[in-house]
Parts: structure tokens; sequence; C-alpha cells
């Protein structure tokens, strides 16, 4: 990998590398370090200090060293994402093996960059080949049928804290919620999601614990094909394994593992993100509850802003080429920077202004390889949060906002807890049924001569009829605004 002239670089940005570190040997400058405490405490500061020093591409460091790009410009990204014929999306391009830059029995970015055969990894025909068996499986369920799902897992865990009157909402919901719809969309049980949960986030911090969290997933998995293989049902496992794309065993397991794994961090981040504006952001809060934006909308916002995957691993180069003024040598490791490209000035000159309404952004990458699942992931957080606001609309903070915390690593940043406070109330189950409104008067000549209502043959005593809709969130907080 080729290296910035050392002109690139100001002597006060803070961005030469230490002594000993790999990046002198080229000459050059040097590269950041995206692990260790500047990327874990303030990730887009260092982004920007990139960007001030080196431009829309910047020279990086990952976990032991290894050198690659760092996309950073919105334009340069969606180059990168969208020109498969220059940058391939096959790991195996990556002159790194070659040269002995990483050990692949033991480095924790072994999850995140190895080889795997399924469709992140392969480009042309054979991406393509993959990719459609991946599209058909998701594609199978129906979004009403989906919500309902979701509705069931929603009601059960804000069951579970409800009556407390408090809750810290990532590990009990935001966490919890994503993990249950998906192992339930792949055909799994309800009792695997808490190991999972604890070993998908273990695998994205690229701890010495990865490679374990990795099997843990991937065994997990096995035993799911071999049981599909008996028993088949309507479920994600079992369309992989009877599609006419013929995957194996091995590629069923592998896609079944990368739809877990993307479903999972993207979607629980990206809830924990949502709800934590709606608790600390006044403005964002009055245009939810005032209708100027609705709650797509705010999801759409916060992808923007604060994108569930601020880092995507990796495009290789074909060729030597030059992108953002940098040359880029052949096999070179390029990554998509996600959440610097999100508010990159040329495209968002005022990060302040709204952009809810617009879908442009970066967070699911751009090109062939867009996520396939984001809609499901967009179902999952519309679904999940309008319910929980709408069982608790008094929802707030429960300590001050300077009390909460991040843990970071390269590819993500996670909001650690999100205690929250509400009135207590009972579990969804023990709530009294709440008789319907009496329909209003009947005057006028249109209504004079009308027979009165006689309820369907069968059908339940409106006293015992089961309410089929609350107030919304937005009209509830409406009104405990209006209090104040």
């Amino acid at each position: 990998m080729t290296l910035p002239h050392p002109e690139h670089a100001t002597e006060n940005s803070g961005l030469l590398p230490p002594p000993g570190c790999p990046a002198h040997a080229g000459g050059g400058p040097g590269a950041v370090r995206l692990f260790g405490p500047a990327a874990e405490t303030d990730p887009m500061g260092l982004y920007e200090d990139l960007r001030a020093a080196h431009g829309p591409v910047a020279p990086v460091l990952l976990d032991g060293d290894v050198r690659a790009w760092l996309v950073l410009g919105y334009l340069e990204n969606r180059d990168v994402a969208t020109r498969s014929t220059q940058f391939s999306r096959d790991p195996r391009v990556w002159h790194g093996w070659s040269s002995g830059e990483i050990d692949p029995a033991t480095s924790p970015l072994m999850p995140m960059i190895g080889w795997r055969p399924d469709c992140v990894c392969a480009d042309g025909e054979e991406h393509q080949r993959l990719r459609s068996a991946v599209t058909a499986s998701l594609d199978q369920f129906d979004h009403r049928g989906l919500r309902r799902q979701i509705n069931r897992f929603a009601h059960q865990l804000i069951d579970s804290f409800c009556e407390s009157g408090e809750a810290e909402l990532v590990g009990t919901f935001t966490e919890h919620l994503p993990m249950l719809t998906l192992t339930h969309l792949l055909g799994m049980s309800d009792e695997e999601t808490p190991r999972l949960v604890h070993a998908a986030r273990d695998l994205f911090k690229a701890t010495e614990t990865s490679l374990a969290s990795n099997e843990i997933v991937v065994e997990s998995l096995e035993q799911l094909v071999r049981a599909k293989h008996v028993r088949p049902g309507q479920d994600i496992a079992s369309a992989l394994l009877a599609h006419p794309a013929g995957l194996t065993d091995e590629e069923v397991v592998q896609h079944l593992r990368l739809i877990l794994l993307a479903g999972y961090e993207t979607t629980a981040n990206l809830m924990s993100n949502v709800l934590r504006m709606v608790v600390t952001d006044p403005r964002f809060r009055g245009s939810l509850a005032g209708g100027q934006m609705t709650l797509p909308e705010a999801v759409e916002q916060v992808l923007w802003d604060e994108p569930p995957l601020m880092v995507c691993p990796s495009r290789y180069a074909k060729g030597d080429t030059t992108l953002g003024g940098q040359l880029i040598r052949e096999g070179d490791m390029l990554l998509l920077g996600l959440a610097a490209g999100n508010v990159d000035k040329a495209i968002r000159p005022d990060p302040s202004t709204p952009v809810h309404h617009n879908r442009a952004h970066l967070s699911f990458s751009a090109g062939s390889h867009e996520c396939p699942g984001q809609d499901i992931g967009r179902i999952i957080a519309d679904t999940g949060i309008d319910i929980l606001l709408t069982r608790l609309p008094d929802i707030a903070l429960g300590v001050p906002e300077g009390e909460l915390t991040w843990r970071s690593s390269t590819w993500a940043r996670h909001l650690t807890a999100l205690p929250v406070t509400f009135a207590a109330r009972p579990p969804r189950n023990q709530q009294s049924p709440v008789p319907l409104p009496a329909p209003p008067p009947r005057s006028g000549p249109a209504f004079s001569t009308a027979a009165p209502s006689v309820p369907a043959p069968g059908a339940a005593p409106e006293s015992h009829r089961r309410p089929d809709a609350r107030p919304s969130w937005w009209a509830r907080l409406g009104r405990l605004l209006l209090r104040r």
C-alpha cells in the first residue's frame, strides 16, 4: 500500500504515527489507528481530523497495525461502492495475506475481513447467484405478518419492565428485539437469543474473544441447517436450502451468519440512537409529537446523523488507480467511511438542516452490495419504537445526559446504556379492557329512519371486545406537553 506524500500532513494535526509504527517504513507521514483511545472516545472527531489532513481518502491502521485506506468523502464512497470493476469485494485480492501483515489464526479482524463463501465476498456472476438466493429468502415475508411478530416480541419485552417505572432500554429492549425477530425469521428458537446477543456484540468489538464468539454463532447456525434438512419451514434457512441457486450447506450457514450479524448490529444500534434522541433532544421529540416528522422520517434522520455501522469493510483495488487525490495500489484495502461520508460538507453544508425525507445516505452502503435486508431493519425499528412510545408516552431520561457512555470499535459506536423512567403500568395481559366510546348521537333527516346497529352474527358483545386502536403516541405526548 502506498502512503501520501509528507506534505499532505501538518505538523500539529496529531496524525503522525508513534515511533516504530510500520507506517514509517513507507517513508510517508504514517497512518492513524482506527482503534484505541482516540477512536473510542470521539470517532467523528477523528474522521474530521483525517479529512482536514488528507482530504476525502486517508491512510489508517486497523488492529495489529494492518494498513488500509479510509474513504471519507460522500462521492468517493459511492464511487468505491458502485465501481465493482475497479474495487473488488473479494478479500483474496488483498496483498496483506502474502506479505504476512496478518495472522489469520489469531487476528480479531478475521470475522470482519476474512474470506467466506457468501455474497459479500463475491463479485460478478457468483455474487448474482448468491445474492438472488438471499433476496428471495428475505422477500418471502409479508410485511404485515412481520409487524405482527415484532408487535408480539415488543410487548413481551415491555411487559418485563413496565411495572417498575424504570428501565435500561439497551439491555432490555433495543438489543433483544432485533435478535428475537431475526432468530424467528431464520427459523431458530427464541431460547437462542440471549447467547447470540452476547456473541454478536463481542464479535463486532474485535477483541481477543471475537474468534470464539464467531464460532458460537457459526455452530448455532450449523445446527439450524441440519435441523431444516429434516423439517423445513417458512423461514430463511429453509428458503436458502431450497433455492434454485443450489447453495451448499456451508454457503447457507455463511449467509445465515451474514443476515443475523448485519441485521442485528445495525438495527440494535439504530433503535438505541433513535430512542436516545427522543429522550434527550426536545426539538426532535417536539417534531415527532407535533407531526412535523413521522417516526419513519425520524429513523432516516438518525441514519444520516448517526449510522449504526460507521465503517464498512472492505473493498480491494484490482489495479493501480487514484481516488480522492491519493494513489491507490493494486491489492490495497479500502474501508467505506459511512458516517464520515454522511456528513461530508460537499453534500451537507449545514449538518443541522433536516434531511429526514431523504434516503440518499450511505448507511446501508450502495451499489450491487447495498444491504438487501434494510427494509426489514426499518420495520423492526419503526414498529418496536412505536409500540414502546405508545405504551410509555411519558418516557424520560433517567440520568443526566452527560452520564451516557458509548463503546466504540473500528466498525461501530454503541450506546452502552439508556436508563429511562416512566409511570409504572401493569403488563399488557393484565390491563383491563377499555370499552369502546359511545357512537355520536344521530340527528338530522339523513338518520331519522335509520335502524339501530346490530352486531354481526357471532360477534362478541361490545363491552367484551378488545379495542383495536389506542391513541397514538404522538397524540398522547401532545396532551402531556400541553399539561406542562
